[in-house]
């Protein structure tokens, strides 16, 4: 069953969600992108890891005083080792998922080509990111026309940011690149689509392909150094610097814990209740993309997560610690009626949720308050 198809009732009452699954914090103190690093790993959780616009938002609510600068989590690697990525949020390159033109990608004649383009066919080509070429939006509203086939020619980085600003997205991921619908706006060849690699990756280990650069990062005479910082202004732009520069920064704190344990789903209900706060609950979009990141690392196929069935009432409810009453715990009479099925998300794949025996033995994950 996927997360959002799901017919979800909450138990009792409405639960409550009053805070995000991980909070942002802006540190005055200038230090270098090392030296950050550390202080965020010592006292939170990490440098800032920026998943989607509504992350920069929340970031940019966070700044203090008259700096206009500050680090993020995001560096270069020095091995240089290019990882592909679609540019919408929560959609996730799988290698063996492609539609590469023989001989595809290639560097063509030496040349760094990190940005996908489409034919008249579908099949993909590598470019260099700087060309200025037309480009297709995908529309996540707009049901009746869902591809926009853009006839201005933008480098791919402003192509992205034109889709970002007046549809969704470049569109991204097999899903649409198969829908029959693509193929009316496809008159032509060599038109951008949201398909990049590069080698910058995040300092907790998260896979986000979220990026923000201004119009300065195909430009290698600014871009020498490896560490990425937000320029605290409206649209909160990433630039490259040395990361040996000492600037302000930014850390989180993880409200959510991938516990390592195998157990059933109510001994995990119970572990996280005596050791945290609860069975993770997930309400939107953005959350089911932080929790799957935690999925990722999981030792067992699936992860549980705070969702239970009543056979009595037909519905799934989130279990929510604060709204129990003295005759509503998982032990109780009321929960004879739960037909043995319990929540879990896939920790790979599509990350769906399935339902699955309470009594398997599986990793888990926890709110923290």
């Amino acid at each position: 069953m996927w997360w959002s198809q799901i017919l979800l009732f909450l138990m009792g009452q409405s639960c409550f969600i009053n805070c995000h699954l991980y909070e942002y914090l802006y540190i005055k103190e200038l230090k270098t992108w090392t030296e950050a690093q550390l202080y965020c790993r010592e006292k939170h959780t990490d440098l800032a890891t920026v998943t989607n616009m509504t992350d920069m938002k929340r970031l940019l609510s966070t700044r203090e005083g008259y700096m206009r600068e500050a680090w993020i989590g995001l560096y270069d690697q020095t091995d240089g080792i290019r990882t592909w990525y679609w540019s919408l949020p929560g959609v996730e390159f799988n290698e063996r998922e492609t539609n590469w033109k023989p001989g595809e990608p290639n560097d063509f004649r030496g040349m760094t080509e990190n940005c996908g383009v489409l034919l008249r066919n579908l099949e993909w080509l590598d470019i260099p990111c700087g060309l200025e070429r037309h480009f297709i939006c995908y529309d996540e509203t707009n049901r009746t026309q869902k591809y926009h086939l853009i006839r201005e020619e933008k480098t791919w980085q402003e192509a992205q940011s034109y889709c970002r600003e007046k549809h969704t997205d470049l569109i991204s991921g097999m899903k649409q690149l198969q829908d029959g619908e693509l193929e009316k706006v496809m008159s032509t060849s060599y038109r951008y689509f949201g398909l990049f690699r590069d080698t910058w990756r995040w300092s907790d280990g998260s896979s986000f392909s979220f990026r923000h650069w201004n119009d300065q990062f195909n430009n290698y005479q600014y871009n020498t150094g490896k560490c990425a910082m937000t320029v605290l202004d409206d649209e909160g732009r990433w630039k490259i610097d040395s990361c040996y520069q000492k600037k302000p920064f930014i850390c989180y704190d993880d409200k959510v814990i991938l516990i390592k344990e195998n157990k059933t789903w109510e001994d995990a209900l119970y572990y996280c209740r005596d050791h945290y706060h609860d069975l993770v609950t997930i309400t939107s979009l953005d959350e089911q993309r932080w929790i799957q990141e935690k999925a990722k690392n999981a030792s067992t196929d699936y992860v549980w997560i705070g969702l239970r069935y009543n056979c009595l009432m037909k519905a799934w409810f989130w279990v929510c610690k604060e709204n129990w009453g003295s005759n509503q715990s998982p032990a109780s009479e009321r929960w004879k009626n739960d037909c043995d099925m319990s929540g879990a998300m896939d920790a790979g794949g599509q990350h769906k949720w399935f339902q699955r025996n309470p009594s398997e033995e599986l990793n888990f994950i926890c709110s923290k308050n």
